[in-house]
């Protein structure tokens, strides 16, 4: 039950990276690799100069992918913390010498605790892939 709950955000992760990448994050980073290339091509320019532009064409790319991976950090840690709140609920109710069936009562409570977890946690990440985008799109992250 853990296995298929950790494939379920997995997946679920997976697909809305992928789906921020093709929308935003690839553009940006052609965007970039043409600007730096502009750089390189321009011949009156000395080697700090070059290396000063091609810097300043990866700043955006690298302001949003820091962007992106700062919101994906924060709400894994938020399933984190859920989860670790069921494991301490549980931990509380436990006797210091359980039985067998309370133990599995105790790890029937706990997947049933996590999988909620994992239920918020899913049922957030379509509105934080629209912020994400929304965010993606503006100026910000312009050159």
């Amino acid at each position: 039950m853990v296995e298929e709950q950790r494939r379920r955000v997995e997946n679920k992760m997976t697909n809305m990276i992928e789906d921020i990448d093709k929308a935003y994050l690839r553009r940006m980073q052609g965007d970039m690799h043409r600007c730096a290339a502009r750089c390189c091509d321009n011949e009156t320019y000395s080697m700090q100069k070059v290396h000063n532009c091609v810097e300043n064409c990866s700043a955006p790319l690298n302001k949003a992918q820091n962007y992106v991976q700062g919101e994906l950090e924060r709400v894994q840690t938020r399933l984190q913390r859920c989860v670790m709140e069921c494991n301490d609920s549980i931990r509380d109710q436990m006797s210091p010498n359980p039985t067998q069936d309370e133990v599995n009562k105790f790890s029937d409570s706990f997947e049933k605790c996590a999988t909620k977890c994992v239920d918020v946690y899913c049922d957030l990440l379509p509105s934080l892939e629209k912020t994400m985008k929304k965010m993606l799109a503006g100026s910000k992250f312009e050159q």
